[in-house]
């Protein structure tokens, strides 16, 4: 698969990302170029395609392709998109495990219907795919990937024949649709963002000087030297005018069910998501792991980036100083090639590298934000002792994996996760630690009930918020 590396190989990969601006008459802002600069700070969360569309007075006009933001657009491309009213752009992962066809499953993906033409993009995961994917071509839909995009796309047509306005078709579809998308989607005439009735991944609209736009996370906004005005809602539809939003819903009620790997791992630390810092949860984390400690350290040391923040909180709870043991080499993307099995220490050293004037001789508490695999966990301990460290405890501040993930998460098989039929005493051997500890279940639920956080945690608990496929044998 481009785009994931050996050292990437047992982290997580979430889909994408989402932003979508319109400007009002007048403005004299580019839409294409700030769209741009909002899908590099959105980069984290899709490095696999990138794609842009905009609303240019001759139509529509889209510009995608597999690689990082400026890997993909050029100075010449993006002013081959000037001129426009609005646009929307997409920064991609893939969920499958090969990426063959992804020049073509990049989004937003551009659709020319009876009722006009749309652009749309959207992150997440469709559990019902499959289902309306059938009943569509058993209407006569044709498909050329068989991406939810296109699955999203084709159910959003079919109800637009059957409504007057492409808000009101969303409205519709949005009873047909199970599982996560937070979309933005755009036509003719208007800018949509919508979020589906569980809300599983994070949605916001805010402002950049006089312009309304919608973005997966709030960095985006702040990159742009603009603000958040607030989420959207679970099961909302919003039209962003000129003159502000518009608010609709689609009337399903359903369990908030935000994805806690969005706080745990995928977003920015600066973001705020449903109103919660992500920065603060992961601290949080940190401190509830601090409080069940039972082993004695010299240093606390945070992998970068997602652990980082974890680790401040376990440092601050704990009174163990808080070090930076670990280096992260920040120009190795993760579109660097996958090397060589037997190059995969080398991958992790050009990635990550010990401090070794840090750890050498030192009792470390590592704090780290999952173990899938175990395979990362493990390189990370060596990488520690071959420094010189005397002790590596490695703390997690999520609790282990057991079950998989259908909403845009990509998780191993069941079998394939380390912590699934292995008890923690296993894992700990496994990865060579010298002890090991997650973050109990009961814990997360204490911190999302702190801060009033309605959220999934199936990948833990197997309790799963819609009905999910059924589990073969």
């Amino acid at each position: 698969m481009r785009g994931t590396p050996a050292f990437e190989e047992d982290k997580l990969h979430e889909e994408c990302g989402v932003f979508g601006l319109t400007l009002p008459e007048g403005e004299n802002r580019d839409a294409a170029y700030t769209v741009y600069n909002a899908l590099f700070a959105l980069q984290h969360r899709g490095q696999v395609a990138a794609g842009i569309a905009v609303r240019r007075p001759e139509g529509l006009v889209l510009r995608k392709g597999p690689g990082l933001v400026p890997e993909v657009f050029s100075k010449q491309t993006l002013q081959k998109l000037s001129g426009a009213s609005a646009a929307i752009g997409h920064v991609r992962y893939s969920y499958e495990g090969s990426d063959d066809g992804n020049e073509f499953r990049a989004q937003p993906i551009l659709v020319h219907h009876a009722a006009g033409n749309m652009a749309l993009c959207y992150n997440g995961r469709l559990v019902n795919g499959a289902q309306l994917r059938m009943e569509t071509e058993t209407r006569g839909g044709i498909f050329q990937i068989g991406s939810d995009a296109e699955i999203i796309s084709h159910i959003i047509v079919r109800e637009h024949l059957r409504t007057n306005t492409t808000e009101d078709a969303i409205l519709n579809a949005m009873h047909y649709m199970i599982g996560a998308y937070s979309l933005v989607v755009m036509d003719e005439h208007k800018l949509i963002a919508a979020r589906d009735p569980n809300g599983y991944r994070p949605l916001c609209i805010g402002k950049v000087g006089n312009c309304w736009g919608a973005a997966s996370e709030s960095c985006a906004f702040d990159a742009l030297g603009g603000h958040v005005v607030r989420d959207v809602a679970p099961g909302e539809v919003v039209v962003l005018t000129p003159d502000g939003p518009e608010s609709y819903s689609c009337g399903i009620r359903a369990k908030g069910a935000l994805c806690a790997f969005e706080l745990i791992y995928f977003a920015r630390p600066d973001s705020v998501i449903d109103g919660v810092s992500v920065d603060l949860f992961r601290r949080e984390a940190g401190m509830c792991l601090a409080r069940r400690n039972t082993v004695k350290a010299d240093i606390v040391v945070g992998v970068p980036d997602s652990g980082l923040s974890a680790a401040q909180g376990f440092a601050t709870q704990s009174g163990i100083p808080y070090e930076m043991g670990l280096m992260k080499n920040r120009y190795i993307s993760r579109t660097f090639l996958n090397p060589h099995p037997n190059e995969r220490r080398t991958a992790v050293r050009l990635k990550l590298n010990a401090i070794a004037s840090t750890v050498r001789d030192k009792r470390i508490i590592l704090v780290d934000d999952s173990i899938v695999q175990g395979t990362t966990a493990k390189r990370l301990v060596r990488l520690l002792r071959d420094a010189g460290a005397k002790e590596v405890h490695l703390k997690v501040s999520a609790p282990p994996f057991l079950n998989p993930c259908y909403f845009g998460t990509y998780l191993p098989d069941s079998d394939k996760l380390a912590a699934f039929g292995r008890t923690g005493e296993e894992v700990c051997h496994m990865i060579g630690a010298d002890s090991l500890q997650f973050l109990p279940v009961e814990d997360l639920k204490t911190i999302a009930d702190t801060l009033n956080w309605g959220h999934c945690d199936a990948c833990f608990t197997g309790n799963y918020a819609v009905p999910v496929p059924r589990q073969k044998g």
